[in-house]
């Protein structure tokens, strides 16, 4: 299934909007934004994906099939501190519910083969995250692995990379398209980009080795970026802190990066 990588703005209408959709705009992914008014609802009817959503901000109840939590999230933005997370396998209804405020939940979905159930829903709260440190000056970022391959799943790998102001992300360049002699396996990304102030922007690129994709876009507050193969570093334009909500799902459930071999000289050298 071949398909080019782009950049897509959601409308922002209230309920759930559908950005991407796993057999259609990339093969293993679907992502969507479910926006909320307080005391409003929208439930998602069973299929054969697995699905975290993701409370971006906002306070929300939520069911997943028999389990249920009341007042998940809290978060005024992305930028408040670790996020909270629902983890729902294949065939359940999922369930959210806006309370005291309006709410901004990510849902993102991947098709699992039948026959497997996935694991009973689960919660993870910022307290669950594993957040660590990465890179250096120009390229230092925290990224947050809310959904990782240490917690059950059957595809889906979940987290957020959070740029310091006006610094790169996912650098030096790192792929995970093929089957590599150091571990890499395919595996499709999306992420959701989130800005402050607002106004601000940064940039997508996204290149192959033999040059047949080799493009960049600006990236703005609420844009998705659809990533199905390829290096894809990001940068935030000078003054503005950058935000990226990231799932990826493919062949194994497992990330190993392969880095261009043209770039990994920076991690050494002096700045």
């Amino acid at each position: 299934m071949a398909i080019a990588p782009g950049v897509r703005r959601p409308l922002r209408s209230q309920g759930y909007e559908a950005v991407c959709t796993a057999g259609v705009d990339l093969a293993h992914l679907s992502f969507g934004l479910c926006r909320l008014e307080p005391g409003a609802a929208w439930s998602r009817p069973p299929d054969a994906q697995e699905v975290v959503a993701v409370v971006i901000r906002g306070r929300v109840d939520v069911g997943a099939g028999t389990a249920s939590w009341s007042e998940l999230g809290g978060r005024v933005d992305v930028w408040d501190g670790p996020a909270t997370a629902v983890y729902a396998p294949p065939g359940t209804v999922l369930e959210l519910a806006a309370t005291r405020g309006p709410a901004l939940v990510a849902v993102i979905g991947s098709p699992v083969a039948p026959g497997l159930a996935g694991p009973d829903p689960y919660a993870v709260g910022p307290d669950d995250v594993r957040v660590q440190q990465r890179g250096r000056h120009p390229f230092a970022r925290s990224v947050h692995d809310i959904v990782g391959a240490d917690r059950p799943g059957v595809r889906l790998l979940v987290g957020e990379t959070f740029n310091a102001v006006g610094e790169w992300s996912s650098y030096p360049p790192h792929k995970h398209d093929v089957h590599g002699e150091d571990g890499e396996v395919p595996l499709e990304e999306v992420y959701y980009f989130r800005l402050t102030p607002r106004q601000g922007f940064g940039a997508q690129f996204v290149y192959t080795e033999d040059a047949s994709i080799d493009a960049a876009w600006p990236v703005r507050h609420g844009d998705i970026a659809l990533l199905p193969r390829g290096y894809h570093p990001v940068a935030a334009a000078p003054g503005y802190r950058l935000y990226y909500l990231w799932a990826l799902a493919g062949e194994a459930r497992r990330l190993r990066p392969h880095d261009d071999p043209a770039h990994t000289w920076v991690h050494t050298a002096e700045h």
